[in-house]
């Protein structure tokens, strides 16, 4: 599973101290079938816990979820300061799901390349289609 975070949600974890270990564990949970919420059309919401608490006053991420081939942190927000998304938000990451989820390899590379996606550290590079 090769796990990508978009440029917003890099800075949102950079400054909420998320680290990649906890993205990969979030994924971890997914690929077990502990999904927090599926929201549809490959997009779902997990929890995270803040360092030291539990994940009820935790972090919640929105991820657009290819199984066992890719995955995509677009979006996230502190439990404590937002209690969910809207109902049109849904619908606008579903649509970035169909789009994403679509991408070639040569499409990614390209994002990568103009830091629109960056690729989550120590996690299985191989694919599985």
């Amino acid at each position: 599973m090769r796990i990508f975070k978009n440029a917003w949600f890099s800075r949102f974890a950079h400054g909420q101290n998320i680290s990649d270990a906890m993205l990969r564990e979030a994924i971890a949970r997914a690929e077990r079938g502990q999904v927090d919420a599926n929201l549809g059309g490959g997009v779902v919401k997990q929890r995270m816990a803040r360092p030291g608490q539990g994940k009820s006053r935790g972090y919640r991420a929105i991820i657009l979820l290819h199984e066992r081939c890719r995955a995509f942190f677009v979006y996230g927000f502190a439990k404590s300061e937002r209690d969910n998304i809207s109902q049109d938000e849904e619908e606008q990451f579903k649509k970035m799901a169909k789009h994403v989820l679509g991408l070639s390899e040569d499409q990614l590379d390209i994002l990568i390349t103009k830091g629109q996606f960056e690729e989550v550290e120590g996690h299985d590079k191989k694919i599985s289609k």
